[in-house]
């Protein structure tokens, strides 16, 4: 470790990270990324490593674009910010309408955020303002997804259901209510895939005539849950719980700050890939490609038309930003979007994501490997030290052990716990996605041999 390197560590213990442990603030040791070109980041010390996570879901042109770089210079010399609330500016105005273009059904009203947490909870805001001004002030309660992930305000890590994200803080419980995940893995051995999508919908049903029918506003679910392990649902799934919803007059709020921009080979995957128009779209992370932090809403034509109609002589969203519309944000929003169209990224996707997936089943011989699933370029690998028991303690061990071996030989990944989760850039090659392969296995394999060595995992293990 160079003495810059050691000097910068030593500066970023006096910065609180997300998810930090403050009780081990001024012990951290990051790894101190410089900089980025294609789908590799490049350390303090020279270590080039293949960005397996794509930052976090987001960098999806791949790092290092001039030309985006260029477009936000000139928008910043040009103009760097003007006030959402009494002016607005061109490159809002132009990429609201190149949303709209790329939205499912009647999806044609853009609000924009600051990421994706303010995209959710501006959402929910919206869902809660929509009932009021239909004069259903009670119909206000929120049912969202165990192990789906939202955001990190109050209202929106509320409706997050990653049970280990709950610890020293408080949530809105009274109006949030979690089902089941819709998790492959919980599908029980008697059961045929019909059964299990059957009981998977049951549990909405069940928990909205549990609530009341008459207090529910919303569905919140992720076309696949995201940080909760690549959790792809039975087919059919958002289908089904989409007629739930209508039936029970709900709303359907699709969480897409993941799944859009590409991820999984379309611009909006929730009618493209699960065949749902939802009511509401969120997005963030791919919207720029993370140049520039932004989110957004999008917004049917139907609930904006029953606002205008029931909402009398003046019915005011009073909810915003100071960045909403960012004229910059919105300039690196659209140069994004340019770029992905110009260079077909959401066809190569398509094209490498099944390569991809198949690649990573590879990962299937490995004796801690109990399970390997995604769509597109989303994948999760998931390890095991005690298959078929309930050991945090290992399950830990096994992921941090993978993590370091993966980034000594080259590779970044997501560990979150013990699954390992891939979403390089949508760049990437079939080259690289077999380099990325092929440190995970070494990764994986590695840390399966320490657990050997040191006796915490035997090879005949059952």
């Amino acid at each position: 470790m160079s003495v810059r390197t050691g000097d910068l560590k030593q500066r970023d213990n006096q910065f609180i990270h997300p998810w930090d442990d403050i009780v081990k603030i001024g012990t951290n040791q990051r790894t101190v990324v410089e900089k980025g070109e294609g789908v590799y980041v490049t350390d303090t010390d020279g270590k080039r490593l293949l960005d397996g996570p794509g930052g976090m879901w987001c960098v999806n042109i791949g790092h290092g674009r001039e030309e985006m770089a260029k477009a936000i210079y000139d928008q910043v010399m040009k103009l760097p910010y003007t006030s959402p609330w009494s002016t607005t500016n061109g490159p809002a105005a132009i990429f609201s309408s190149a949303l709209a273009n790329e939205t499912p059904g009647d999806l044609n009203h853009a609000f924009f955020t600051t990421g994706g947490s303010t995209a959710v909870d501006s959402a929910l805001r919206f869902v809660q303002f929509y009932n009021n001004v239909r004069g259903k002030p009670e119909k206000k309660q929120i049912i969202s997804q165990k192990k789906g992930y939202h955001g990190s305000t109050y209202l929106s890590a509320s409706v997050s259901g990653k049970e280990r994200d709950k610890n020293f803080l408080d949530f809105a419980d009274d109006l949030v209510h979690h089902i089941p995940a819709p998790h492959p893995l919980l599908k029980d051995a008697s059961q045929t895939d019909a059964d299990f999508l059957d009981q998977c919908v049951a549990n909405l049903e069940s928990k909205i005539l549990e609530v009341d029918p008459d207090l529910c506003a919303v569905f919140v679910a992720e076309p696949i849950l995201a940080s909760g392990g690549v959790i792809v649902p039975p087919e059919g799934y958002h289908k089904r719980c989409l007629e739930i919803c209508r039936k029970y007059d709900m709303l359907y709020l699709s969480d897409e700050v993941v799944t859009s921009f590409g991820r999984l080979g379309h611009c909006f995957a929730s009618e493209a890939v699960f065949g749902i128009v939802p009511d509401i779209i969120t997005t963030a992370k791919g919207l720029t490609s993370a140049y520039i932090p932004m989110g957004a809403f999008m917004v049917s034509d139907r609930l904006i038309d029953e606002v205008r109609e029931l909402g009398g002589d003046s019915a005011v969203f009073s909810n915003g930003y100071t960045y909403s519309g960012h004229p910059v944000a919105a300039v690196a929003g659209l140069k994004n979007l340019e770029i992905m169209k110009r260079e077909k990224l959401f066809e190569h996707v398509q094209d490498v994501g099944p390569y991809m997936q198949k690649q990573l089943k590879t990962l299937l011989d490995i004796p801690i490997v109990v399970d390997v699933r995604g769509v597109g370029l989303m994948g999760c690998v998931e390890c095991e030290l005690n298959q078929g028991g309930d050991d945090l303690e290992l399950d830990y061990e096994i992921g941090n052990r993978i993590d370091e071996h993966c980034q000594r030989l080259g590779l970044l990944v997501r560990p979150i716990i013990n699954m390992c989760v891939m979403s390089p850039p949508l760049t990437i090659t079939r080259v690289q996605i077999d380099e990325m392969v092929s440190i995970l296995r070494q990764g994986v394999e590695l840390a399966m041999q320490d657990c050997i060595d040191e006796g915490i995992w035997k090879s005949d293990n059952s």
